[in-house]
């Protein structure tokens, strides 16, 4: 049996590690793993290769930065070559990136079965690129992986219900397995003079397409009471240029996986758009101020762990002095996401999907 996985951004390197840690325990099946080049330089990707112990992509697609169209374009064209070479039994795909929806397409016009993992979000935002790859990529694939149960019922009412298991999320697999390894070679230099801070990313478009928004941000960094510490996303870093902030700010370029846990695991509270650090967070029992409109990610809002602020200078000052918080509840699995995708893929009924179309 062959498993091919369809990654290009950090957040999917980290997913795929969990399944392919997973997948050494079944010798019968080989895999193959496919990078569109959707993050390319070193920080971004190759050191995120190296701490994970992920082999190293069998292709790199080296796609890079493009429009929306092109650049998903360009992954479906060079994905379905990849495909048509390889001929595997089965296309996992991560999150919502356009590597994803590019990849599941690909795979549903060559008749490969596929899998979602990390299906069912929604924000019910359509201006969001990552709502429409999310949507898109649900409703071709053929097995979707839900992370909570509210992911869940989002299927079920989407009349999904029939291929969707709750698998947990891999990305609570990860932070148990790789917060073990984290040790103080993973200490950023930055910690020699700081040592109390608020740990910070910026990246969704949202934020960094808007500069009067981004602004804001960085004002309100300037004035916490404790130094932020921003390892900055590469879309994000040509931007600064242009903005103006404080000596309370310090920017760092993009560090790896470990070193994150590390910033993470240090940190008094954090103030990130990214889904995956609020989840980080969460697991890690770090309370999270969100600098978006919205989260798919539902569950950490209670007990006061997360709380959605925008751009919100008042709103931001008022939930970062937040101080009390319920207790936190298990609803992103037991650890066990990663082995229990593959055991649904291996039980998944064979079916004659057909021959591919011309």
């Amino acid at each position: 049996m062959k498993i091919a996985h369809v990654i290009g951004a950090r957040p999917q390197f980290i997913k795929a590690a969990t399944i392919s840690r997973e997948l050494k325990n079944y010798p019968h099946i080989s895999e193959v793993l496919i990078h569109t080049g959707q993050h390319y330089d070193t920080n971004m990707s190759d050191i995120f290769f190296k701490q994970l112990h992920i082999p190293e992509p069998h292709y790199n697609l080296e796609v890079g930065s493009a429009s929306h169209g092109k650049q998903t374009g360009l992954m479906l064209e060079r994905i379905e070559k990849v495909l048509i070479d390889e001929q595997p039994d089965w296309l996992i795909t991560y999150g919502d990136t356009n590597s994803t929806v590019a990849g599941s397409l690909a795979a549903a016009k060559l008749h490969i079965p596929s899998a979602h993992v990390e299906a069912g979000l929604r924000s019910y935002n359509r201006k969001m690129p990552e709502e429409i790859n999310r949507i898109a990529t649900d409703h071709i694939s053929d097995l979707l992986f839900a992370p909570t149960q509210n992911a869940m019922k989002i299927l079920d009412k989407e009349g999904l219900g029939t291929i969707a298991r709750f698998s947990g999320d891999v990305m609570y697999d990860s932070i148990l397995f790789y917060s073990a390894l984290v040790n103080e070679a993973h200490r950023p230099p930055i910690l020699r003079k700081i040592s109390k801070y608020y740990l910070a990313t910026i990246h969704r478009p949202e934020n960094t397409d808007n500069p009067q928004r981004l602004q804001n941000i960085f004002n309100v960094f300037s004035e916490l009471d404790l130094p932020v510490i921003l390892p900055l996303h590469p879309r994000t870093q040509k931007l600064v240029n242009s903005i103006k902030y404080s000596d309370n700010l310090h920017i760092l370029d993009p560090v790896g996986y470990l070193e994150i846990i590390y910033l993470l695991k240090h940190s008094t509270k954090v103030l990130t758009d990214s889904g995956g650090l609020q989840k980080e967070a969460y697991f890690m029992k770090k309370p999270c101020i969100t600098l978006r409109d919205q989260t798919e990610w539902i569950e950490t809002l209670d007990g006061n762990w997360n709380f959605i602020v925008a751009a919100n200078k008042q709103k931001i000052m008022e939930k970062i002095g937040v101080t009390e918080f319920g207790p936190l509840h298990n609803a992103f699995g037991d650890g066990h996401a990663g082995r229990r995708i593959i055991q649904d893929i291996l039980n998944y009924p064979a079916t004659n999907r057909g021959e591919s179309e011309s």
